[in-house]
């Protein structure tokens, strides 16, 4: 099936590892010119992701001179997606500095991505697609940090569907439920803990990187036209169970 994306510019941040990573790798097997991005040169370098074309720079979505000089080297773009907010700081997000940190890359940092696109995908009536979370939508009493700058991201999305609609511009969210990553590797390795969630899972089992890929292609894709505005779970149907 031809998701009609072959030769579409995107820019997929934090994508070094875990979702990001997913995403970029599926978009460039769709046929876009795909930009990756980690925090630092080494994370991109350990993702081995020089290679086939992708261009990949370090990123800091705080750092907004780094976002200007990533952002300068592209001709055009039509899919922005938010990857580098995934920080949990868990046990520590009620001190107030690390609460501020949280929410400074996770939040700030995706305006300040879809700020500095603008132009851009407005020029090429492109796309954005955020990464939330299901927390978005519980809350949580151990990450508030998190979940309140989730929380934001969702609401984030929203408001720029409505402000940026006139201009052709969608703006999307997924909301990813238990998924297999890096951060919830210690879940994963605790069979308690890992086998508690899956029964309450409706879909039997954990998420794996490529269910929230191919969701992001969908939504990047001409067959997603019509929808923006959107925060979409991708959690086997944990939210409602």
């Amino acid at each position: 099936m031809d998701l009609g994306l072959t030769d579409k510019v995107a820019i997929i941040t934090g994508s070094s590892r875990g979702l990001g990573l997913a995403s970029a790798k599926a978009l460039a097997a769709e046929g876009c010119r795909v930009t990756v991005t980690g925090r630092t040169r080494e994370e991109v370098e350990q993702a081995q992701l020089f290679r086939d074309g992708v261009q990949a720079y370090s990123l800091d979505n705080t750092n907004t001179d780094e976002i200007a000089a990533v952002t300068a080297t592209l001709d055009r773009l039509d899919v922005l997606v938010n990857a580098a907010g995934t920080i949990m700081r868990e046990g520590q997000e009620f001190d107030s500095e690390k609460f501020a940190q949280v929410v400074d890359v996770n939040l700030n940092g995706t305006m300040r991505m879809c700020l500095a696109a603008r132009e851009m995908l407005f020029a090429a009536r492109g796309c954005i697609i955020n990464i939330a979370s299901m927390l978005a939508i519980f809350g949580s009493g151990y990450a508030p940090a998190y979940s309140a700058s989730k929380g934001g991201v969702a609401q984030l999305t929203k408001s720029l569907a409505i402000a940026w609609a006139a201009e052709g511009v969608r703006v999307n969210a997924i909301a990813p439920g238990w998924i297999e990553t890096a951060l919830t590797a210690p879940l994963v390795a605790d069979p308690a803990k890992r086998d508690t969630i899956v029964a309450r899972t409706p879909l039997g089992r954990w998420g794996k990187p490529a269910d929230v890929a191919g969701t992001a292609l969908f939504l990047a894709s001409p067959a997603a036209e019509f929808i923006t505005g959107v925060v979409l779970p991708v959690d086997g149907g944990y939210s409602i169970a």
